[in-house]
């Protein structure tokens, strides 16, 4: 094999496996040290740069980086439960104590106005995260949304018991202190019309506004009893819905409908089910949303598909469901076979359909110049979210389809950078290089400047509030989050993956003392071969090959180091261990470039603006 490029910003990335995971790139063990020092204030400043909204994602994120964790994966098989560190805890400890004022004094302050002027359509999180990251730099920013808030779907699809107001007010504060303008009230009816009024740059971001509908014998008959989840939980958070009947069927198996159920549950509904095509594993919600639901003691009914509403007088009284079992072919695709078993009936007296969202843009005309694809979706460029229109963007649901909050962050940023480069003239399909820095943590023989004790403590447990008084209120917050004490125990299971071990070929002397005290057995010097070959002949064979091996150039016997990144605990000991220093623990830093002087390639040209698609 060839020795590994470590100079290339991507492979230490990938070994960071929570951050290479996150759409945002969060450099998640830098906040968790921090958190563990009870520097609340810079934790929360790391996380703000990179997520935008720290106390809503420590509360709502869908966790990418969580699978992704080290931690869920190395520690001994005997360990009761092996779990990742509960990052997205950890990152709202850090909202939840971080100092107000410091923080505030801490936010960048904008510079001096540019004379180019974006306008963004919704204010969910793609386009305050566009508005975040250009207003600093100067540009005129103006947020349209029909709501009297910021926020999107984050103020009106997330409940209240999971995510308080307060927060949603405080973090999208941040970004319209930055000079932001936000109209209010104003939403936008025509793409043709705001083309007209001269922006410099539009940026799409007002998600996918539209619930798919039940087509089933006695949906419209019974239509006063039937409700599309995601307006239902929009009317919810905005007081207009108060009470529920006391039957509720719940149709859908996303993180959607676990909110309508739970929703439901606390609006008075004694009998809450949620009823799902597939099966339970299938499901699109999160698992941590699934076992919320049921531990407030809603089932979960799998393989039911809907067949038709049955009325009596006129009014909703139930639905029947038939059986249904997945059946997959040989390239994993499923059908739903129906198992020949009599149809189920489940009795209600209202039902809400949470099965799924679709954009819809019919304020954006056909003459536009904005192409859709057959789905509907606007035809974009996946790297900078550019449509066929030059000046306009698109990012969040509106952009890909339904996704999550962190998505949309990550898109917001890739959109931002476009539009500087644009409106300084230069090619927008070229992207720069995040910033990477690697530091060793060397302090004296035997000494680091991180926590590298290794121990198979298990995951901590959020704490909630007491079920009869979570369940009363729509408003009550159930996860309480954890006090500094525990915070402080789970930050102490991070790894730290991004302290890596970095391999000095001129210094080995070969004398295998790393292999020796390896832990893990992930180093071995071996003749060198390609890379199926190597990694059956290692000292224990690496068998993941989504991640990569560390291969160095030949020794003097012409033998190679290859160490297996998938296991590596960045403990330490191969560097505490080598006589010469061959090894050492060096702090590996990215942050991925934003909007700003740093994503340019020249200074602006005062004449030249890229017009083309």
């Amino acid at each position: 094999m060839r020795p590994t490029n470590v100079a290339d910003p991507e492979y230490f990335h990938k070994v960071v496996d929570c951050q290479w995971a996150c759409p945002a790139h969060t450099p998640v063990p830098e906040y968790i040290r921090l958190i563990a020092q009870g520097r609340y204030d810079q934790a929360y400043m790391v996380n703000w740069v990179s997520n935008v909204f720290p106390g809503v994602l420590g509360r709502t994120c869908d966790r990418p980086c969580e699978p992704a964790c080290r931690r869920g994966r190395v520690e001994e098989e005997n360990a009761a439960k092996p779990e990742p560190v509960a990052i997205c805890r950890l990152k709202r400890v850090a909202a939840d104590n971080k100092n107000g004022d410091s923080v505030r004094a801490m936010m960048p302050k904008p510079l001096p106005r540019n004379g180019k002027r974006v306008a963004c359509v919704g204010a969910g999180p793609a386009s305050l995260t566009v508005a975040r990251d250009l207003a600093a730099q100067g540009y005129a920013v103006t947020v349209f949304d029909g709501e009297a808030k910021a926020g999107g779907f984050i103020r009106s699809q997330i409940p209240r018991f999971r995510l308080p107001e307060t927060v949603i007010d405080e973090e999208c504060g941040h970004i319209l202190d930055l000079g932001v303008e936000f109209r209010s009230g104003q939403r936008v009816e025509s793409m043709k019309a705001l083309m007209a009024e001269g922006w410099d740059a539009i940026f799409v971001g007002c998600g996918a506004p539209r619930g798919r509908d039940l087509d089933v014998p006695g949906r419209q008959e019974a239509a006063a009893d039937i409700h599309i989840g995601i307006d239902w939980l929009a009317s919810v958070s905005f007081g207009h819905v108060t009470s529920v009947k006391k039957r509720v069927i719940v149709l859908g198996g996303g993180n959607t409908a676990m909110d309508c159920c739970r929703s439901a549950r606390r609006l008075g509904a004694d009998d809450v089910k949620v009823i799902v095509r597939s099966g339970f594993e299938e499901m699109k919600a999160s698992p941590w949303e699934k076992e919320d639901a049921q531990h407030e003691g809603i089932p979960i009914v799998n393989c039911h598909v809907p067949k038709a509403c049955l009325l009596e007088d006129g009014k909703l009284v139930g639905m029947s469901f038939q059986i249904v079992t997945p059946v997959y072919d040989d390239k994993g695709r499923r059908t739903l076979k129906p198992t020949g078993e009599t149809d189920v009936v489940f009795e209600c007296d209202e039902v809400l359909v949470a099965i799924g969202q679709e954009n819809a843009f019919p304020w954006i005309e056909a003459d536009s110049g904005i192409a859709f694809d057959k789905w509907g979706l606007p035809t974009l460029d996946a790297k900078t979210f550019r449509s066929t229109v030059a000046n306009v963007f698109f990012g969040g649901d509106a952009a890909f389809g339904p996704k999550n909050i962190i998505t949309a962050v990550a898109h917001g940023h890739e959109a931002a950078v476009s539009i500087d480069r644009f409106l300084h003239g230069e090619p927008v399909t070229q992207r720069p290089p995040p910033h990477v820095n690697l530091v060793s943590q060397k302090m004296g023989i035997h000494e680091w400047s991180y926590d590298n004790d290794i121990s198979n403590d298990l995951r901590n447990k959020v704490p909630w509030a007491k079920a009869e008084m979570a369940l009363a209120s729509i408003k009550i917050e159930v996860e309480l989050g954890f006090d500094a004490a525990t915070a402080f125990k789970e930050a102490e299971r991070c790894l730290n993956c991004d302290v890596q071990t970095v391999f000095s070929d001129r210094l080995c002397i070969e004398c295998d003392a790393c292999v020796d005290i390896c832990p893990m057995d992930c180093i071995s010097f071996t003749a060198d071969g390609d890379e199926a070959d190597l990694r059956t002949r290692l000292k224990a064979p690496a068998t993941n090959t989504e991640q990569a091996l560390y291969v160095s150039a030949p020794l003097k016997t012409h033998r190679v180091m290859v160490k297996d990144e998938d296991v590596c605990l960045h403990c330490g000991l191969c560097a505490e261990r080598c006589p010469t220093g061959a090894w050492d623990m060096q702090k590996f830093l990215l942050l991925t470039t934003k909007a700003g002087p740093d994503c340019r390639d020249r200074k602006p040209s005062a004449h030249k603006v890229e017009t083309t698609a």
